[in-house]
């Protein structure tokens, strides 16, 4: 059998927008497929990161990673960082993944960022206690900020209208959605990706149900200082402006 599109399902973000959830509850479908982990090639079985790590491995290699056992089984490749990838990029995505549906998670911009600078501080402390660290604005915050690609990650209308040149049909999904009506969202998820569920037996059901009451990649709760979140806010506000009727796009 030929297949159409190496990937058959692509989340592009936003990082910190539950992506690792979601890619762990559709894993739990029957009819979907995850990479191997080739840690650190790619980022577990989740993100492929053809297109910023990978792309001079060429387009053979992406095939084969994505190829699931099974044909009929939809492959994943969630990605955080396709989303700020460029126009010609992004066409490249197409030819090689002509058939594939897009999933894109907004979160509100200045929540997101607040929780990417936790990650990323977490990372910098190796996990040391929000009780005995706090975020203080300096080298090592901006420092943190640009590695996060803050102003990449949250360009969501920007990201959105490129992607939307090649994939028309993208699919926009509100993270306080999924967040707060898990189920009813993945509805309209699973709908977007041809994925029946009705006819699922009761313990893959079960399982599903079971996943979407996880919560995967807790950062921890540091506190960061006035001067942090003043200039967050003043980072997110012009995209928190230009994202309010992207849905409506």
């Amino acid at each position: 059998m030929t297949r159409d599109s190496a990937a058959d399902i692509l989340c592009i973000g936003a990082q910190r927008a539950m992506t690792s959830w979601l890619h762990r509850v559709l894993s739990a479908h029957p009819d979907t497929w995850a990479f191997p982990n080739f840690d650190p090639v790619t980022s577990t079985s989740k993100e492929a990161h053809y297109w910023d790590w990978n792309r001079h491995r060429g387009d053979d290699w992406y095939r084969v990673l994505m190829r699931p056992l099974d044909d009929d089984h939809q492959s994943l490749d969630f990605t955080p960082e396709y989303a700020f990838l460029k126009d010609a990029q992004i066409a490249e995505c197409r030819a090689i993944n002509p058939t594939a549906k897009v999933i894109y998670i907004l979160r509100d911009p200045l929540a997101r960022a607040i929780s990417a600078i936790r990650m990323r501080t977490m990372w910098a402390t190796n996990g040391q206690s929000p009780d005995s660290h706090t975020i203080t604005f300096g080298r090592d915050f901006l420092e943190r900020c640009k590695n996060a690609r803050l102003w990449e990650q949250g360009a969501y209308a920007r990201n959105a209208k490129r992607w939307r040149r090649q994939y028309p049909n993208l699919l926009l999904i509100n993270f306080e959605d999924l967040r707060d009506s898990p189920m009813q969202t993945l509805a309209k998820i699973f709908d977007h990706c041809a994925l029946n569920t009705r006819d699922l037996p009761d313990h893959v059901k079960l399982e599903i149900e079971h996943r979407a009451k996880d919560v995967v990649w807790k950062t921890p709760a540091y506190q960061l200082d006035a001067d942090c979140l003043h200039f967050l806010q003043g980072v997110t506000w012009p995209e928190k402006r230009a994202g309010r009727n992207l849905n409506s796009a």
